[in-house]
Protein backbone atom coordinates (compact mmCIF):
# COMPACT_ATOMS: atom_id res chain seq x y z
CA UNK A 1 0.00 0.00 0.00
CA UNK A 2 1.19 3.59 -1.07
CA UNK A 3 1.68 6.10 1.74
CA UNK A 4 -0.97 8.42 2.87
CA UNK A 5 -1.70 11.19 1.16
CA UNK A 6 -2.22 13.76 3.96
CA UNK A 7 -3.66 17.59 4.13
CA UNK A 8 -1.06 19.89 3.87
CA UNK A 9 -2.01 21.03 7.95
CA UNK A 10 -2.05 17.60 9.05
CA UNK A 11 1.59 17.05 10.47
CA UNK A 12 4.64 18.54 10.01
CA UNK A 13 7.54 16.80 8.90
CA UNK A 14 10.34 19.60 8.40
CA UNK A 15 8.81 21.51 6.03
CA UNK A 16 10.25 24.71 4.52
CA UNK A 17 8.82 27.96 5.47
CA UNK A 18 7.10 28.36 2.47
CA UNK A 19 5.34 25.09 2.90
CA UNK A 20 4.42 26.33 6.39
CA UNK A 21 2.75 29.42 5.20
CA UNK A 22 1.12 27.98 2.52
CA UNK A 23 -0.39 25.24 4.90
CA UNK A 24 -1.55 27.33 7.20
CA UNK A 25 -3.16 29.83 4.41
CA UNK A 26 -4.60 26.78 2.97
CA UNK A 27 -6.34 25.76 6.39
CA UNK A 28 -7.66 29.16 6.31
CA UNK A 29 -8.87 29.11 3.43
CA UNK A 30 -10.65 25.84 3.66
CA UNK A 31 -12.15 26.95 6.70
CA UNK A 32 -13.17 30.49 5.39
CA UNK A 33 -10.92 32.68 6.97
CA UNK A 34 -10.12 34.02 3.70
CA UNK A 35 -13.24 34.19 0.99
CA UNK A 36 -13.46 34.40 -2.40
CA UNK A 37 -12.34 37.16 -4.06
CA UNK A 38 -9.79 38.01 -0.95
CA UNK A 39 -6.23 39.64 -2.32
CA UNK A 40 -3.63 37.61 -0.39
CA UNK A 41 0.17 39.36 -1.23
CA UNK A 42 3.51 38.85 -0.17
CA UNK A 43 3.71 41.59 1.89
CA UNK A 44 0.95 40.59 4.24
CA UNK A 45 1.38 36.79 4.19
CA UNK A 46 5.19 37.34 5.01
CA UNK A 47 3.86 39.65 7.71
CA UNK A 48 1.63 37.55 9.80
CA UNK A 49 3.86 34.44 9.68
CA UNK A 50 7.31 36.75 10.70
CA UNK A 51 8.80 35.19 7.64
CA UNK A 52 10.37 36.70 4.82
CA UNK A 53 8.73 37.74 1.39
CA UNK A 54 10.17 35.13 -0.40
CA UNK A 55 8.88 32.31 1.57
CA UNK A 56 5.79 33.81 0.97
CA UNK A 57 6.04 34.35 -2.46
CA UNK A 58 6.65 30.78 -2.64
CA UNK A 59 3.38 29.84 -0.22
CA UNK A 60 1.49 31.82 -3.18
CA UNK A 61 3.08 29.61 -6.29
CA UNK A 62 1.58 26.30 -3.56
CA UNK A 63 -2.07 27.47 -2.94
CA UNK A 64 -2.19 28.28 -6.74
CA UNK A 65 -1.06 24.51 -7.39
CA UNK A 66 -3.51 23.52 -4.95
CA UNK A 67 -6.44 25.28 -6.98
CA UNK A 68 -7.16 27.75 -3.91
CA UNK A 69 -6.05 30.67 -5.48
CA UNK A 70 -5.42 32.71 -8.26
CA UNK A 71 -2.27 34.70 -9.21
CA UNK A 72 -2.36 38.51 -10.20
CA UNK A 73 0.92 39.24 -12.21
CA UNK A 74 1.90 42.29 -9.37
CA UNK A 75 -0.47 41.97 -7.16
CA UNK A 76 -0.71 39.12 -4.90
CA UNK A 77 -3.18 36.20 -5.22
CA UNK A 78 -7.08 36.15 -5.66
CA UNK A 79 -8.95 33.38 -3.48
CA UNK A 80 -10.98 31.20 -5.62
CA UNK A 81 -14.64 30.65 -5.35
CA UNK A 82 -16.08 26.89 -6.02
CA UNK A 83 -18.13 26.71 -8.69
CA UNK A 84 -20.94 24.03 -9.76
CA UNK A 85 -18.50 22.71 -12.35
CA UNK A 86 -15.43 22.87 -10.56
CA UNK A 87 -17.47 20.49 -7.66
CA UNK A 88 -19.45 18.44 -10.23
CA UNK A 89 -15.83 17.89 -11.91
CA UNK A 90 -13.40 17.07 -8.70
CA UNK A 91 -16.18 14.50 -7.57
CA UNK A 92 -16.36 12.78 -10.68
CA UNK A 93 -12.34 12.35 -10.90
CA UNK A 94 -12.39 11.53 -7.57
CA UNK A 95 -15.20 8.59 -8.15
CA UNK A 96 -13.13 7.24 -10.95
CA UNK A 97 -10.59 6.69 -9.32
CA UNK A 98 -12.25 4.85 -6.19
CA UNK A 99 -14.21 2.65 -8.87
CA UNK A 100 -11.23 1.81 -10.40
CA UNK A 101 -9.09 0.95 -7.15
CA UNK A 102 -12.24 -1.36 -5.65
CA UNK A 103 -12.02 -3.23 -9.09
CA UNK A 104 -8.48 -3.90 -8.70
CA UNK A 105 -9.21 -5.03 -4.92
CA UNK A 106 -11.56 -7.65 -5.88
CA UNK A 107 -9.52 -10.64 -5.48
CA UNK A 108 -6.94 -9.14 -2.83
CA UNK A 109 -8.37 -10.56 0.30
CA UNK A 110 -4.98 -8.96 2.55
CA UNK A 111 -5.61 -5.69 0.45
CA UNK A 112 -8.83 -5.30 1.26
CA UNK A 113 -8.86 -6.29 4.90
CA UNK A 114 -5.89 -3.67 5.18
CA UNK A 115 -7.97 -1.22 3.41
CA UNK A 116 -10.80 -1.60 5.31
CA UNK A 117 -8.96 -1.40 8.52
CA UNK A 118 -8.05 2.41 7.52
CA UNK A 119 -11.78 3.05 6.51
CA UNK A 120 -13.49 2.08 9.67
CA UNK A 121 -10.86 4.44 11.39
CA UNK A 122 -11.71 6.92 9.13
CA UNK A 123 -15.40 6.25 10.06
CA UNK A 124 -15.23 6.37 13.64
CA UNK A 125 -12.95 9.26 13.50
CA UNK A 126 -15.84 11.48 11.74
CA UNK A 127 -17.96 10.25 14.29
CA UNK A 128 -15.86 11.88 17.45
CA UNK A 129 -16.12 15.02 15.05
CA UNK A 130 -19.63 15.20 14.94
CA UNK A 131 -19.97 14.33 18.63
CA UNK A 132 -17.60 17.23 19.19
CA UNK A 133 -18.89 19.77 16.32
CA UNK A 134 -15.30 19.38 15.00
CA UNK A 135 -16.78 20.14 11.19
CA UNK A 136 -12.74 20.40 10.20
CA UNK A 137 -11.75 17.54 11.74
CA UNK A 138 -14.65 15.95 10.46
CA UNK A 139 -14.06 16.80 6.63
CA UNK A 140 -10.44 15.79 7.10
CA UNK A 141 -11.38 12.25 7.94
CA UNK A 142 -14.23 12.56 5.29
CA UNK A 143 -11.11 13.55 2.42
CA UNK A 144 -9.34 10.63 3.86
CA UNK A 145 -11.99 8.34 3.72
CA UNK A 146 -11.95 8.51 -0.04
CA UNK A 147 -8.00 8.51 -0.49
CA UNK A 148 -7.75 5.83 1.52
CA UNK A 149 -9.78 3.94 -1.39
CA UNK A 150 -8.03 5.36 -4.40
CA UNK A 151 -4.53 5.22 -2.44
CA UNK A 152 -5.10 1.29 -2.01
CA UNK A 153 -5.32 0.92 -6.27
CA UNK A 154 -1.35 1.53 -5.97
CA UNK A 155 -1.90 3.81 -8.97
CA UNK A 156 1.56 6.36 -8.55
CA UNK A 157 0.36 8.98 -10.80
CA UNK A 158 -3.11 8.97 -9.36
CA UNK A 159 -1.88 9.48 -5.89
CA UNK A 160 0.34 12.09 -7.20
CA UNK A 161 -2.72 13.89 -8.68
CA UNK A 162 -4.79 13.39 -5.76
CA UNK A 163 -2.33 15.08 -3.03
CA UNK A 164 -2.61 18.21 -4.77
CA UNK A 165 -6.64 18.04 -5.08
CA UNK A 166 -6.32 17.33 -1.43
CA UNK A 167 -7.29 20.88 0.00
CA UNK A 168 -9.87 21.58 -2.93
CA UNK A 169 -11.44 18.26 -1.82
CA UNK A 170 -11.01 19.20 1.95
CA UNK A 171 -13.05 23.01 1.30
CA UNK A 172 -15.56 21.40 -0.69
CA UNK A 173 -16.43 18.93 1.74
CA UNK A 174 -15.70 21.17 4.44
CA UNK A 175 -18.31 24.08 3.04
CA UNK A 176 -20.93 21.34 2.71
CA UNK A 177 -20.96 20.88 6.32
CA UNK A 178 -21.23 24.03 7.60
CA UNK A 179 -23.95 24.92 5.19
CA UNK A 180 -25.90 21.21 5.95
CA UNK A 181 -24.62 20.40 9.12
CA UNK A 182 -27.20 17.39 9.83
CA UNK A 183 -26.17 16.15 6.20
CA UNK A 184 -22.82 14.98 8.01
CA UNK A 185 -24.36 12.04 9.61
CA UNK A 186 -25.68 10.89 6.58
CA UNK A 187 -22.79 11.39 4.67
CA UNK A 188 -20.92 9.05 7.89
CA UNK A 189 -23.80 6.39 7.51
CA UNK A 190 -22.74 6.13 3.53
CA UNK A 191 -19.43 5.63 4.11
CA UNK A 192 -20.58 2.44 6.43
CA UNK A 193 -22.20 1.15 3.42
CA UNK A 194 -19.65 1.71 1.22
CA UNK A 195 -16.86 0.35 3.42
CA UNK A 196 -19.77 -3.00 3.46
CA UNK A 197 -19.61 -3.07 -0.16
CA UNK A 198 -15.60 -3.13 -0.28
CA UNK A 199 -15.55 -5.69 2.03
CA UNK A 200 -18.18 -8.56 0.52
CA UNK A 201 -16.14 -7.64 -3.19
CA UNK A 202 -19.17 -6.05 -4.80
CA UNK A 203 -17.61 -4.01 -6.97
CA UNK A 204 -20.66 -3.47 -9.44
CA UNK A 205 -22.70 -2.37 -6.42
CA UNK A 206 -20.07 0.04 -4.95
CA UNK A 207 -19.86 2.02 -8.27
CA UNK A 208 -23.16 2.71 -9.10
CA UNK A 209 -23.57 3.35 -4.98
CA UNK A 210 -20.58 5.84 -5.06
CA UNK A 211 -21.90 7.54 -7.70
CA UNK A 212 -25.05 8.02 -5.89
CA UNK A 213 -23.44 9.30 -2.77
CA UNK A 214 -22.25 11.91 -5.03
CA UNK A 215 -25.51 13.04 -6.56
CA UNK A 216 -27.52 13.19 -3.37
CA UNK A 217 -24.75 15.93 -1.84
CA UNK A 218 -24.46 17.54 -4.81
CA UNK A 219 -27.99 17.90 -5.89
CA UNK A 220 -28.42 20.35 -2.82
CA UNK A 221 -25.22 22.05 -3.53
CA UNK A 222 -23.29 19.93 -0.94
CA UNK A 223 -20.84 16.91 -1.08
CA UNK A 224 -19.93 13.67 0.51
Amino acid sequence: MTESILLPWEGDHGRSVAMKIAATTAKSIVQGGYGPGDLLTEVTLADSHGASRTPAREAMLQLHTWGLVRLMPKKGALVTAVSAKERRDLLDVRAMCETRAVELLADDDAGKLALLDRLYACIAAQQEALVEGDLLRFAQNDVAFHLRIIEAGGNLVVGEMLNSLGPRLARLIYQATIERPAAAAGFREEHVRLAAMIAAGDTESFGTAVRAHIDRGTSTGGVA
